[in-house]
């Protein structure tokens, strides 16, 4: 897939395509900041939280910290590790001579993010845009791009000793992107192999 389809021309549209987005990253941003209301409930819900991480420090368990959401009605999961921040669908641009699984681009803090739509990659069940969809901001030393997720879940604490490494129930994502499943069906993907995957090159100078 790396290098396929485009040319000068192409280079002209993600111009166009950059320049549009541009355009309204300052409205998009004032649009998404907190009210103080709201920013008082994520000091409270994070409050909670530590006070669990600390209880189980405490036990001195391991455990995972991640990001749930939903894909095709299934529940799948993101360490923290790799995960820059949750972001709203919004201001979503299709782009032209890209993958299927690349549905456009965002401005995500005044810079072009690419979007990957998981369900097409993996070829799962698709699902229409709601405005429950929201963008998973995944990162790396090398890589940053937005997951698209069909709803996000929250934020949990995975005991390490709750999660199988070979999967025993069936799914349709390869072994190899998968780190592995709880006893209630949730899915842990393998963010770093994600990251580091070279489908999601679309050429040497434009990395998603």
């Amino acid at each position: 897939m790396n290098g396929q389809g485009r040319g000068d021309s192409n280079g002209n549209r993600w111009e166009e395509v950059r320049h549009r987005i541009e355009a309204g990253a300052t409205a998009l941003e004032k649009s998404f900041t907190p009210g103080p209301e709201e920013r008082k409930n994520i000091l409270r819900a994070r409050a909670r939280e530590l006070a669990k991480e600390s209880k189980k420090i405490q036990k001195g368990e391991a455990y995972l910290r991640v990001v749930e959401f939903l894909l095709a009605d299934e529940k799948y999961a993101f360490e923290l590790t790799h995960i820059r921040e949750v972001y709203p669908l919004k201001g979503l641009t299709p782009v032209p001579c890209t993958p299927s699984f690349v549905i456009g681009v965002i401005n995500f803090r005044r810079r072009i993010l690419s979007v990957i739509d998981l369900k097409k990659f993996f070829e799962l069940p698709e699902r229409g845009i709601s405005d429950l969809n929201q963008i998973i901001i995944l990162n790396s030393d090398k890589m940053e791009f937005g997951i698209l997720a069909d709803r996000i879940l929250g934020i949990g604490s995975i005991p390490v000793n709750t999660i199988q490494p070979f999967l025993s129930i069936g799914t349709d994502i390869r072994a190899d992107y998968l780190k592995g499943v709880t006893e209630d069906r949730l899915v842990i993907l393998d963010a770093e192999k994600i990251l580091s995957d070279n489908k999601m090159l679309i050429n040497k100078k434009m990395k998603i």
